[in-house]
């Protein structure tokens, strides 16, 4: 039953997550106008706006101009009502489940619009590292800081403090391979926005995973460049994407990982 809560809201949520991709990067409001078809201008009611469900209903289509929708659309609202019931089957009803849901809701729209505009719009890495570090303060959990650790107040300013040494440490080393990508291939090779979003996932995840994230992201990266070097003779990717999923490992697996690095790649 809980599962089924976390799939309905996680879908409606991803249908809000349609507006920001779809809006975002046009720089105008996710709140007005409503829900309408971007051919017809029609308004969409009600009953042609529910997640999932409407968009099977329609057939994917206007119900006025019967003009395709994007499939984009049902696979978001999919993929977010999906992702509402790992993070429920892994974290349970933690409090930990709220950060880390809106951290990934964050790299959704990330991703999808990093796709397509090869953009990463501001209101997503720079507002969620201001959420990140707002999380970190209410949450020193997030950072394995225990709330019996000591005082109340130096326990949540210890939190905010390694988040914003994630964010600097996170956003400057991607910042520090730009530069030196930019004077061995003499033109630019990391966007500002690859830079922000880093930083916002040293805000979320710390400065040791932001690292990692930093380090795992090139190996996801390289394989996709190398594809679409073969298949469109182009050497730019959008990078947003693979420093997502560098902090997704980074999150689920993280700790694992440094063990093992730090143990010489030992097998237990």
């Amino acid at each position: 039953m809980i599962e089924l809560i976390f799939f309905v809201f996680g879908s409606i949520v991803g249908s809000f997550l349609n507006v920001c991709i779809v809006r975002m990067p046009l720089e105008t409001s996710i709140v007005f106008p409503g829900s309408h078809c971007i051919k017809c201008q029609k308004s969409l009611a009600w009953h042609d706006n529910v997640p999932l469900i409407s968009y099977v209903a329609l057939g994917g289509k206007c119900r006025y101009c019967k003009a395709p929708f994007s499939s984009r659309y049902f696979f978001v609202e999919l993929i977010t009502a999906i992702t509402f019931v790992l993070f429920y089957k892994y974290y349970g009803l933690n409090i930990l489940i709220i950060p880390y849901l809106f951290m990934t809701c964050c790299f959704i729209v990330a991703t999808f619009v990093d796709f397509e505009h090869r953009i990463i719009p501001d209101e997503v890495s720079v507002g969620g590292m201001v959420f990140g570090l707002i999380f970190s303060l209410l949450i020193p959990q997030m950072h394995h800081i225990e709330l019996s650790s000591g005082a109340w107040w130096i326990v949540h300013l210890k939190s905010l403090g390694l988040s914003l040494l994630g964010v600097l440490i996170g956003g400057g080393s991607i910042y520090a391979m730009g530069i030196l990508g930019d004077f061995l291939f003499k033109k630019e090779s990391m966007g500002g926005g690859d830079v922000k979003l880093l930083a916002m996932v040293g805000a979320f995840l710390g400065w040791k995973l932001a690292i990692l994230t930093f380090f795992v992201a090139p190996f996801f990266g390289a394989v996709f460049g190398i594809i679409e070097k073969i298949r469109t003779k182009d050497t730019t990717i959008a990078y947003g994407p693979f420093l997502v999923l560098g902090a997704l490992i980074s999150l689920f697996f993280g700790d694992h990982l440094i063990l093992w690095i730090m143990s010489g790649y030992q097998l237990y």
